[in-house]
């Protein structure tokens, strides 16, 4: 996992253009949950910025972290003024707390050991702890399969695995399972926001090209892989982009 989470940066300004972003409902259910406006917010792995624009829109002084110099340099092209941009979160003092702290599709790609009492010393008490991402798949079961058997010769599979091993049918998914199991948090809640969208080939080929377990390979095996799948897609593919929100509440004591 360490491996694949600093594959990222060389497709920064890929990364930037064709990851979805998120809306305004994603904002809404965090709020809501929290029962007042953030004030200050943490985020963790803010890539290019798309989940820091959201909440720097609505308010709150946001503070984003994100360990690969190059996605660090696109973050910070676009970054509304008044965003402060640390190091990583593995590298982070607990000298300051935060009423919020946020990973956008980055969580898995943080050091697991002593991640929850990090998270905890970075959070006021009574602070919100939130998670939101999710694997974007083809709507349409046939084109999936044309998609799999295309680049099968190359990647297996283009997932990430669950962290701690939750299979994909679990009622809770990861990282709430391992939040009920920490000492640090309480309230632990998931939630689903559904996202359909839709794409040009050519782009949703460019959103693979921003996926680890493609950037993982060889560059030349990774341009065949493209040219197979781009060669069954449709002209049009329909994405499903569920977001899944994981949300928690930090424990006044723990």
């Amino acid at each position: 996992m360490a491996v694949r989470a600093r594959t990222f940066g060389a497709m920064a300004e890929a990364y930037e253009r064709f990851r979805p972003g998120y809306s305004v409902e994603l904002f809404g259910l965090i709020t809501a949950y929290a029962g007042r406006p953030h004030r200050t917010a943490l985020e963790i792995g803010a890539g290019t910025g798309k989940a820091t624009r959201l909440f720097v829109r609505h308010g709150g002084a946001v503070t984003a972290t994100e360990p690969d110099e190059a996605m660090l340099a696109e973050l910070r092209k676009r970054l509304p003024s008044g965003v402060r941009v640390r190091a990583a979160f593995e590298d982070l003092r607990p000298d300051e707390t935060y009423g919020l702290v946020f990973a956008a599709a980055a969580l898995h790609w943080t050091a697991p050991e002593g991640r929850w009492s990090r998270m905890a010393a970075l959070l006021e008490p009574g602070g919100v702890f939130a998670s939101f991402g999710g694997p974007i798949q083809l709507a349409d079961p046939a084109v999936e399969e044309a998609v799999r058997a295309a680049r099968a010769p190359y990647l297996e599979s283009d997932g990430v695995p669950s962290p701690d091993g939750t299979p994909p049918d679990h009622a809770m998914q990861w990282p709430g399972t391992e939040l009920r199991r920490s000492e640090w948090f309480t309230g632990v809640q998931q939630s689903v926001i559904e996202r359909r969208l839709t794409m040009s080939a050519s782009d949703y080929v460019g959103h693979l090209s921003t996926v680890s377990a493609y950037l993982m390979l060889p560059a030349g095996e990774r341009e065949q892989v493209f040219g197979r799948i781009l060669r069954v897609l449709p002209e049009t593919v329909e994405i499903d982009a569920d977001l899944t929100v994981h949300l928690a509440r930090r424990r006044h004591t723990p």
